[in-house]
């Protein structure tokens, strides 16, 4: 088994110089964290990524959020304001408030184990266990428990061997979204629907810098010889321009882009997953 670390391990803004790679280890020994210590990281050049952009409205049809439930809007400044409707979910309106409310909003580590660990920490305040205690037996696979499911879906440990290929595809390549929609926790949120509006505050989130390196994994790809650039993170709400047209989303994360808004051109995949639970 080889498990693929997306590259966002990071909290420095001003360097261009992020860190990707794999690590190789057993599906066995993946733990609650998925990221231990002891993983060895090789560099690439992501450049484009880690620069601020100027914030224009993207190219996308004027739609206004299809989600009327009351919203807390906060002016940027003269022409941005920020959008955050409020959660339906018990778990992720806690993933906010924890967020909000933390003195520590950029705790560095890899995005991967800090999204996790943020979404496991508003499970167990809400339900009083981890979340894998939830999980249906149904998600286990010829290889794989359905706490190990959970966790490769997480972590996208994309392989070409037969093991990885065992899991639904539908869910392969997804990352948290995939992993907590296949758990029956969330529902799916593409990209169409991500930049109309519709994700929830408190969403978890997974990207890809390249749709080819996306498309690769959900087949199984030997990710020693992929370069994969993507990023996990919670979402935490909208921001929209003087004519309430989204121009951004605001993100928490280990501080690798969490410093400002995301727009549609950072990345060419995006999955969400609005949490049900």
């Amino acid at each position: 088994m080889v498990l693929l670390v997306l590259g966002c391990k990071t909290t420095k803004k001003t360097e261009h110089k992020v860190l990707a790679g794999v690590a190789s280890t057993a599906a066995e020994s993946i733990n609650d964290t998925i990221l231990g210590k002891g993983n060895t990281f090789g560099f690439d050049d992501h450049e484009y990524i880690t620069l601020n952009p100027s914030l224009k409205p993207p190219s996308l049809p004027n739609t206004k959020d299809s989600l009327e439930e009351p919203s807390m809007v906060t002016e940027v400044d003269d022409s941005i304001v920020e959008v955050r409707l409020e959660p339906k979910s018990p778990v992720a309106k806690k993933i906010v408030e924890n967020y909000l409310n933390s003195d520590n909003k950029e705790p560095n580590g890899h995005c991967l184990a800090v999204s996790k660990d943020r979404f496991e920490q508003a499970y167990k305040q809400v339900h009083g266990h981890l979340p894998y205690k939830d999980l249906p037996k149904e998600m286990a696979s010829r290889f794989y428990t359905p706490r190990q499911v959970f966790n490769l879906l997480y972590v996208s440990a994309s392989e070409k061997h037969q093991r990885w290929r065992s899991l639904p595809k539908k869910f392969r390549g997804k990352g948290n979204a995939g992993a907590i929609a296949y758990a029956g926790m969330g529902t799916l949120v593409d990209s169409a629907e991500i930049w109309s509006g519709q994700l929830r505050p408190g969403a978890l989130m997974q990207v890809w810098r390249f749709k080819e390196d996306y498309e690769q994994v959900v087949r199984g790809t030997d990710v020693k010889k992929l370069d994969p650039y993507g990023h996990s993170f919670i979402f935490i709400g909208y921001v929209r321009d003087e004519n309430h047209i989204i121009t951004g989303l605001r993100i928490a994360d280990q501080g690798f882009q969490s410093y400002r808004p995301l727009i549609p051109r950072d990345y060419e995949v995006w999955w969400g997953v609005n949490l049900t639970i």
